[in-house]
């Protein structure tokens, strides 16, 4: 789906006649401290790059990551994006039935109707914070081959702990479960959840380098799994899809080990506080309720007799500030905004723009 989404500044910007440079972005969830120190400037002196084809299987940027993760280089796929390796998943897999666990990304649900693949969501509600009932879903995806979850979710900015997660895989042996991680490198102790090192054969996890170190633009991601998985997915991997500037980012960045740990870090840190601080100043507001969230944006809901979303979009956006309108988010309403975290500067102007209209 290429409507829809985050990130259309370039279609404000239009409306608004002005530059896309003074649009206050908050609907697009990049990290709000990146690029890492150092990134640009290693690119800006490899831009002749440009001039040659990049590898064609990605195979150095692939060993970079599997050494950062500790995974086996064999059982790495890379993508243009871990949406391209999403759009290649039922193609792969021969999916029949695929259950996606709700409200969450769309590319899931477009990806199967891309290959004509039948699909159901399961939905999680406000009522429980957005988190999976887990007994009814084990009773559920017995009738599914392929489910996809988000962990974090976007939008919700909840987190499955991965010995349920393990459970729900052990459980379902025949079905293959697609984890998405995107969002996972915001989470304090990621590495306590994250399932990439899991030698489960069911398991597809999916890993971007877009979000945490903020280059979407050089569109790169990564899918892990077992070797039967791989085998069937690597059919479908194109030749020469990540560009040769995104390959040379990638093993700067996983060969920086030590500075990257640091900026991420500092990133959970800087996030915490921002979400406090969101949090603190709604707490008591009647208009609009924030969910708790792990990561670097936070669902909000909209109360009955005020603005919604699409009315408070456009109010920002007089101010040049852009917020998701979630109501196209299947499982959610017109009652529901996303706001993607940024500096500390832009993050107050924000709230104090909040509290003016609520």
């Amino acid at each position: 789906m290429i409507n829809g989404h985050g990130g259309n500044i370039y279609k404000l910007a239009q409306d608004l006649k002005c530059s896309p440079s003074e649009i206050i972005d908050m609907s697009s969830n990049v990290n709000p401290l990146g690029p890492p120190a150092g990134l640009i400037e290693f690119l800006r002196k490899n831009i002749n790059l440009i001039d040659l084809l990049p590898e064609v299987d990605a195979g150095s940027a692939v060993h970079a990551f599997a050494a950062y993760h500790n995974v086996n280089p064999d059982l790495v796929i890379p993508g243009n994006g871990t949406t391209q390796l999403i759009y290649n998943i039922p193609l792969g897999l021969n999916t029949k039935k695929a259950l996606i666990i709700g409200p969450t990304y769309a590319d899931y649900a477009d990806a199967c109707e891309m290959h004509k693949t039948k699909y159901d969501f399961f939905y999680c509600f406000p009522g429980n914070m957005f988190d999976p009932d887990i007994k009814a879903l084990k009773l559920k995806i017995k009738d599914y081959d392929t489910i996809f979850i988000c962990n974090p979710n976007n939008p919700t900015g909840r987190i499955i702990p991965p010995q349920t997660l393990k459970e729900l895989f052990c459980s379902n042996p025949d079905a293959y479960f697609i984890l998405d991680e995107s969002y996972l490198p915001f989470v304090e102790n990621a590495g306590q959840y994250t399932m990439i090192n899991c030698s489960l054969p069911n398991l597809i996890v999916l890993n971007s380098m877009s979000k945490i170190f903020r280059v979407p633009g050089l569109r790169i991601g990564f899918m892990t799994g077992s070797k039967p998985v791989i085998k069937k997915l690597s059919r479908y991997a194109m030749p020469w899809s990540v560009n040769s500037l995104a390959q040379a980012a990638v093993v700067w960045l996983m060969e920086n080990n030590q500075d990257i740990q640091e900026f991420i870090q500092n990133t959970r840190t800087f996030l915490q506080l921002e979400r406090e601080k969101l949090e603190k100043d709604f707490y008591q507001n009647d208009s609009i309720r924030f969910f708790q969230s792990c990561t670097s944006f936070m669902l909000a809901e909209l109360s009955p007799g005020h603005h919604n979303a699409e009315i408070l979009c456009n109010i920002l956006a007089k101010n040049k500030i852009l917020i998701r309108n979630c109501s196209n988010f299947k499982g959610l309403s017109d009652r529901f905004i996303r706001i993607s975290l940024k500096d500390g500067q832009i993050n107050r102007l924000l709230r104090q723009k909040l509290l003016e209209i609520f």
